[in-house]
C-alpha cells in the first residue's frame, strides 16, 4: 500500500476527497466566506477527510479559508497543499517557480495560513522547466526530513518526469486530471505510478462539471470562469461534446444515479490506487459526489463506460495553448500533443 493510501486509511478517509479550489478560485467570483465555511463544515460532517488546496488558489485565500474551517479538526483530516505556482501580487499573473528557496518559503507560508505544523502531502504544483526536477524534489525531501511535510507529490507531470523525480526521493502521489473525458493518464502515467507505488490523485474527475451536467451553455458562465477559455467549452466544440453526454446520462438513469455519480464510480473502478478529488461550491453536490463510493458497477457497465468519450471522440484539447505550455503531461494526438 502506498504512503498516501496508508495515511488516508489512518484518518478513516473515504475513497473520494474534496478539492477546495472551487470555493475561491477558477469558477468566477469567490464564494462568500461565511457560506464557504459552512460548506467545508458540512463536508467534514458528511465524512470527507481528504482536503486539497494550494498556494495558488485565490492568491492564498483558499488556504486561509481551509485553515479556518479545519481549526480544531486537524488531527482528523488528511491535508494536502501545493507549491511552485503562485499569483504575483503586482502583476496578478501566475508564476511558476520550483527553486528550492521558493519551495521552502511557500511551504512555511502555507503552514501559517493553514494553522498547522505539518502537511500530510505537499505537491510541486507545476514543473519549472528552468529548474531540474531533482532540485525541486530535493527541496521537498528536506521538508520531509524536518517534519514540515509527511509526503511529497507532483502535479501535472509526465511519466518521464515522475521517473526522474523518484530517483531523487519517493513520490507518494501524482495529481493529474483524469475522468471519462480526459484519459491522458492512461497514456503512460498510470503505469509509471504503479511501478513506484505512487497514488494517482485525480482532479477534475467530473470534467469541470461537464460530466455532472452542470454546464448547459458555456456562454452563461460567470466572467472569470476558467472554462470560458477552455477549447472543450468553446462555441465550436461544446455542442458536439454535449451530445456525447446524453449516453452517460441515459446509462445513469438506468442505474438509478446521476451522471456525475456514475463518472466517479467509473474512476473508482479503475483501481484502489486512484483517488478522485471532485470540487464543488454546493453542499448538495458534495453529498451526491460522496455517495458515489457506494456504487458497484458490473463488468458490462464498465465496458460501456470505457467506450464512451474516447479521446478521438471529444472535441477540443483540455487546455488552451498558454496553459498547455505550463504542463508536462502526455497528450493525445487529437489534442495537438
Amino acid at each position: 500500500m502506498s504512503t498516501l493510501l496508508a495515511r488516508l486509511k489512518h484518518v478513516a478517509s473515504p475513497p473520494i476527497g474534496l478539492g477546495c479550489m472551487n470555493l475561491s478560485h477558477g469558477y468566477g467570483a469567490r464564494v462568500p466566506e461565511a457560506e464557504a465555511l459552512r460548506a467545508l463544515d458540512a463536508a467534514f460532517d458528511m465524512g470527507y477527510r481528504h482536503f486539497d488546496t494550494a498556494t495558488l488558489y485565490g492568491a492564498t485565500a483558499n488556504e486561509q479559508l481551509v485553515g479556518r474551517a479545519l481549526r480544531g479538526k486537524r488531527d482528523e483530516v488528511f491535508l494536502a497543499s501545493k507549491c511552485g505556482m503562485a499569483m504575483d501580487p503586482e502583476s496578478g499573473q501566475r508564476v511558476i517557480d520550483g527553486r528550492p528557496a521558493t519551495i521552502r518559503q511557500q511551504c512555511e507560508a502555507s503552514l501559517s495560513r493553514l494553522n498547522t505544523d505539518h502537511l500530510d502531502l505537499y505537491y510541486l504544483h507545476r514543473l519549472d522547466r528552468q529548474v531540474p526536477i531533482e532540485e525541486s524534489v530535493g527541496a521537498l525531501a528536506r521538508l520531509v526530513d524536518e517534519g514540515k511535510i509527511h509526503a511529497l507529490g507532483l502535479s501535472e507531470v509526465s511519466a518521464t518526469t515522475l521517473r526522474r523525480a523518484r530517483s531523487e526521493y519517493p513520490v507518494a502521489a501524482v495529481q493529474s486530471e483524469y475522468s471519462l473525458w480526459t484519459r491522458n493518464p492512461e497514456i503512460a502515467l498510470i503505469e509509471a505510478c504503479r511501478e513506484a507505488d505512487t497514488t494517482l490523485v485525480a482532479f477534475s474527475p467530473l470534467g469541470r462539471g461537464f460530466l455532472a451536467g452542470a454546464v448547459a451553455d458555456p456562454a452563461t458562465l460567470e466572467e472569470g470562469d476558467i472554462r470560458r477559455g477552455m477549447p472543450r467549452f468553446s462555441a465550436e466544440n461544446f455542442p458536439h461534446n454535449l451530445a456525447l453526454l446524453e449516453e452517460l446520462k441515459a446509462l445513469a438513469r438506468s442505474l438509478d444515479c446521476n451522471s456525475g455519480q456514475l463518472a466517479l464510480a467509473w474512476l473508482l473502478a479503475q483501481g484502489d490506487d486512484i483517488v478522485p478529488i471532485p470540487g464543488s461550491r454546493s453542499i448538495d453536490h458534495m453529498r451526491e459526489n460522496l455517495a458515489a463510493q457506494s456504487l458497484r458497477l458490473s463488468p458490462s457497465t464498465l465496458t460501456r463506460l470505457n467506450a464512451m468519450m474516447q479521446p478521438g471522440q471529444v472535441a477540443g484539447a483540455r487546455y488552451g495553448a498558454a496553459q498547455q505550455g505550463d504542463i508536462d503531461t502526455e497528450a493525445f494526438t487529437s489534442e495537438g500533443g
